[in-house]
């Protein structure tokens, strides 16, 4: 039984990986079944198994996506926990990753589906919020408070400090990116978090020799 219920588990994250695959090279519009079992490696009727019609799996794979790249996120954040003596250098690594998450080919096709579906899908929205930057800001913010318990960042806010810490990183990056049609060098990224966290750390760091 457990056999089953692990296969049935693997057929359906197969299938959601593959649709979004799917979803992400066609569009909504132009993707089939068909085109999603072949890229899963299921039979047709499979993928109806798991799930009733195209619309359902449209919104099951984008919530699928958006929680791995939360998931992705959250662990990001790790070194925070335990920062070591050099807060800036945590910070700057932390900062780069997640701007590499945010503009990896996942992330960008969610970003592209959410923007050209949105008329069709309102609720897919919703949907992706549930895993979106709210949460990212909440767990940013656990990590921020407790390096203000520590005496090492300012106690005032820890949500502001962790919405304008996304926002000095998230926000230069529409521009560099030409709206997502530019690919950004590692390099570019890297000198984006280093500025975004200088900037961070005269507003926050309780060590204003940073």
């Amino acid at each position: 039984m457990a056999t089953t219920s692990r296969g049935r588990i693997d057929k359906r994250q197969a299938i959601l990986e593959g649709a979004f695959a799917v979803f992400a090279r066609l569009g909504y519009a132009q993707a089939c079944v068909q085109d999603i079992a072949d890229e899963a490696g299921v039979a047709k009727p499979t993928v109806y198994n798991h799930m009733t019609d195209k619309a359902t799996l449209f919104r099951n794979a984008m919530e699928a996506a958006a929680q791995t790249a939360l998931n992705e996120r959250r662990a990001a954040l790790e070194p925070l926990a335990d920062p070591g003596g050099d807060l800036r250098a945590t910070l700057v690594s932390v900062a780069g990753e997640l701007l590499r998450l945010h503009t990896d080919e996942r992330s960008c096709a969610l970003r592209r589906l959410l923007y050209s579906e949105a008329l069709r899908f309102p609720d897919v929205l919703d949907i992706v919020k549930e895993s979106g930057p709210h949460r990212l800001n909440q767990a940013l913010a656990d990590r921020l408070a407790r390096l203000a318990l520590a005496g090492r960042l300012r106690a005032d806010d820890p949500d502001v400090a962790a919405e304008q810490f996304m926002a000095l990183l998230i926000g230069p990056l529409e521009a560099r990116s030409q709206m997502g049609t530019r690919t950004i060098p590692a390099g570019e990224l890297q000198d984006v978090a280093g500025a975004a966290v200088d900037t961070f750390m005269k507003a926050w760091s309780t060590d204003q020799s940073c």
